[in-house]
C-alpha cells in the first residue's frame, strides 16, 4: 500500500487532484498500476494540458546531508543558492561572495530553508 501523496507523485498530479478524483488515502500497487496503464479521462486530460513550464513535483535536497523531500514548487520560489534542512544551522553555510547579500526563505517544502545570495 502506498499513500495518496506517493500515488500523486507517481501519477505526476497535484495532491488536490488526487483527492478530487477519489484516489483513496492508501492505494494498492495493483490499483495504482491500473491507473497508470489505463488512465481515466481526467488523468489523460491533465497530462494533455501540461505545458512543461513548471513541474508538478520537484525533489528538494539538503546541500549538507543529502536529505530529500518531494514538494510542489511555488511560483514565488527564487532560484536558491543553497537548500538546508532544519537539522543544520544556517551559519554552517559558506559566507556569501563579496558584494552579495544573503536572503533566507523559511518553509520550503516541509523542513527546508532556501538561501539566495544576490
Amino acid at each position: 500500500m502506498i499513500s495518496r501523496r506517493d500515488a500523486a507523485q507517481r501519477l505526476d498530479i497535484p495532491l488536490e487532484m488526487a483527492r478530487r478524483h477519489d484516489i483513496p488515502g492508501w492505494i494498492s500497487e495493483e490499483d495504482l498500476a491500473a491507473l497508470e496503464t489505463d488512465p481515466p479521462a481526467w488523468l489523460l486530460q491533465s497530462r494533455a494540458n501540461r505545458t512543461g513550464r513548471r513541474p508538478v513535483w520537484i525533489q528538494l535536497t539538503c546541500d549538507f546531508c543529502g536529505r530529500t523531500e518531494s514538494a510542489r514548487p511555488k511560483k514565488w520560489w527564487p532560484q536558491f543558492t543553497y537548500l538546508s534542512c532544519s537539522d543544520h544551522d544556517i551559519w554552517d553555510l559558506p559566507e556569501p561572495a563579496a558584494g552579495l547579500a544573503r536572503q533566507e526563505f523559511d518553509e520550503i517544502g516541509g523542513v527546508f530553508v532556501g538561501v539566495v545570495d544576490s
